[in-house]
């Protein structure tokens, strides 16, 4: 057991201590480069195209959700409880992906100072 907390405490000290060793060889590091900085409707066209294609994304996959809890239920033989879990899943799901979309175009439009004009 004590064998166990040294080892422990090594590992904590050389994962605190290597980066330092690490950092001590590199040579001098070279200048930032120089441009020009984002702008707000950049940063918001970025995080709309990244929330649009997720919400393309699982609305897709809701819908393939959906037709596999239909096939599932087509073709139960007795009980299509399990399917009919399956298919309504998959409908809530898609509803909280649109209701994500919904709420992400009006911060979106909040922030931006586009939703009221």
């Amino acid at each position: 057991m004590k064998l166990m907390k040294m080892a422990y405490g090594a590992g904590i000290a050389a994962s605190l201590i290597l980066p330092i060793i690490a950092m001590a060889a590199l040579p001098n590091p070279t200048p930032a480069v120089s441009g020009t900085g984002f702008t707000l409707s950049e940063v918001e066209g970025l995080i709309r195209q990244i929330a649009q294609f997720l919400i393309v994304v699982s609305v897709i996959i809701a819908v393939v959700v959906i037709i596999y809890g239909g096939i599932r239920w087509m073709l139960a033989k007795g009980d299509p409880k399990e399917a009919k879990s399956i298919v309504w899943n998959g409908i809530v799901g898609a509803a909280i992906v649109l209701a994500v979309g919904v709420i992400l175009q009006t911060i979106a439009g909040l922030v931006t100072r586009n939703f009221f004009r």
